[in-house]
């Protein structure tokens, strides 16, 4: 065989995806014809997901294992006012009591309510420096693949997950198949990275990665802010991934650099010199690779009960005709949930209410975004505003700067970090039947409070809707 062609099937065989890149270095054990045993770097815990693995624990008589690989923080269920109150709903009072109690118990760092690290635990963990390139990371929330812009493995886990990783830092898990999305060109004006994901889920569908881990790539992702991809990462759940992920680059590694928990010195350059090389190489494979063409995308909407339900913000409803037959029944039980009709025009809806929050966009860059659209402009007297930072040291950098301010001229209201009018397991509830503009991620019946109406949307969109009153083209209102 002529040694060009050695050379050839050497590279190809030597080549590896940025996944495999994280995943084999983290093997502690393949089992034959099985999972593999997982070392896991850091295990992310809040007050929902983590009370019955303590007690799981507390059974057996165990002690957590490496409780400096644990960061906990309360975030789910705290209220986004008057904090320094007690907690009025009772289930989220015992929540976060619990977590208080079992991080003292096992000597785990807690950043509660007051402490000056608070927050949704998929912000904390990156402005904090505590996520990094490289590290496989879990937590009890399938939003952990938000970690994943740095080029980390990171995934939600069941209960019975947490109660492993707590004893073992490792986890049982099968390798997934592997895609490439890749984003070319230049996004438009009005267009940002909330956009951008809410396009790709709408076109493969909210299942069409599932099995999968997913790579975003591009010249569209690599424009991007880290702030902006993690907002990518963090929805890619919701086309059923496993994880999303973005390989580093010099905008991750400044964004690191200094943090709190950020390697120092000679650490520093040794981690940095390690994760230059986290990147999928020229001829590594993938199971499936889709292209996309940043110039097609425009401002997003959801107009359903999944996220997958989503049109440019011009574009009508699907008509009957457009709907596979199979998914005709879910398409008017959605529909008829949300007061909508197929063919329909969405633009110029009325709406009720605007949350800009949740894991998906509440850190800096999104109040920034909306603050700097808003400034000068007052919300629609029908519409009521919710702007929830994700964290004590956004809410804090947000008075820092002045947009608290700009806010409060607009009549919109800042509050207190936490995950809020995402989940509706808090104090903050959307009414039934109400339509909300929506930051958050899941756009599912009740997700928003029980017979709640959420439209999803980036913070652009968002905050068009609430000076306007009804679903707008953000397009229209930008020089």
């Amino acid at each position: 065989m002529p040694i060009d062609n050695l050379k050839t099937i050497y590279n190809l065989t030597m080549s590896k995806t940025l996944f495999d890149k994280i995943w084999e270095k983290h093997i502690v054990q393949q089992i034959e014809d099985g999972p593999s045993v997982l070392y896991i770097d850091k295990h992310l815990i809040h007050e929902v997901t983590s009370p019955q693995a303590f007690t799981g624990l507390n059974k057996r008589g165990i002690k957590v294992f490496r409780p400096k690989q644990i960061v906990a923080t309360a975030d789910h269920n705290v209220p986004t006012i008057n904090q320094h109150l007690p907690i009025k709903e009772e289930l989220s009072r015992l929540q976060v009591e619990a977590l208080i109690k079992n991080c003292a118990e096992h000597k785990i760092e807690l950043y509660g309510l007051g402490h000056p690290y608070q927050g949704i635990v998929h912000v904390i963990g990156p402005e904090l420096g505590i996520t990094q390139p490289g590290l496989t990371i879990v937590c009890g929330d399938s939003h952990t693949s938000t970690h994943g812009a740095f080029g980390a493995i990171a995934f939600g886990i069941g209960t019975s997950e947490v109660e492993m990783v707590m004893t073992t830092q490792c986890l049982l898990q099968s390798k997934p198949k592997l895609m490439r999305i890749n984003i070319d060109g230049i996004l438009n004006k009005g267009v940002v990275s909330k956009d951008i994901i809410l396009y790709i889920i709408s076109k493969i569908s909210a299942s069409g990665a599932t099995g999968y881990a997913v790579e975003f790539a591009g010249t569209a992702i690599r424009n991007l802010s880290m702030e902006a991809r993690m907002t990518i990462c963090n929805m890619s759940i919701e086309m059923g991934a496993r994880c999303g992920l973005i390989a580093p680059d010099e905008t991750t590694f400044n964004y690191i650099k200094g943090k709190a928990f950020a390697p120092k010195g000679n650490d520093w350059d040794k981690k940095l010199s390690y994760w230059k090389t986290l990147f999928s190489d020229v001829n590594a494979t993938f199971d499936k690779e889709i292209f996309i063409d940043a110039n097609d995308i425009e401002p997003m909407i959801t107009y359903g009960t999944n996220p997958g339900m989503g049109i440019g913000v011009t574009q009508t409803i699907p008509s009957l005709n457009e709907i596979d037959a199979k998914e005709k029944n879910s398409f008017q039980k959605s529909l008829h949930y949300m007061g909508l009709n197929a063919g329909e025009n969405i633009k110029g809806k009325k709406i009720d209410y605007v949350f800009i929050g949740s894991c998906t966009n509440s850190r800096i860059e999104d109040l920034r975004m909306v603050a700097s659209f808003v400034k000068g402009k007052q919300k629609s007297k029908d519409v009521e505003v919710w702007i929830v930072p994700g964290s004590r040291q956004v809410e804090l950098q947000a008075q820092a700067e002045g947009i608290h301010t700009i806010f409060e001229q607009a009549g919109f209201q800042l509050r207190q970090p936490g995950c809020s009018a995402c989940l509706g397991m808090n104090e903050d509830k959307i009414p039934a039947g109400k339509y909300c503009v929506s930051t958050s991620n899941r756009n599912f019946e009740g997700r928003q409070g029980p017979n709640a109406r959420t439209f999803l949307a980036s913070p652009l969109t968002a905050a068009v809707a609430a000076i306007t009153g009804e679903v707008s083209d953000v397009r229209e209102f930008l020089n």
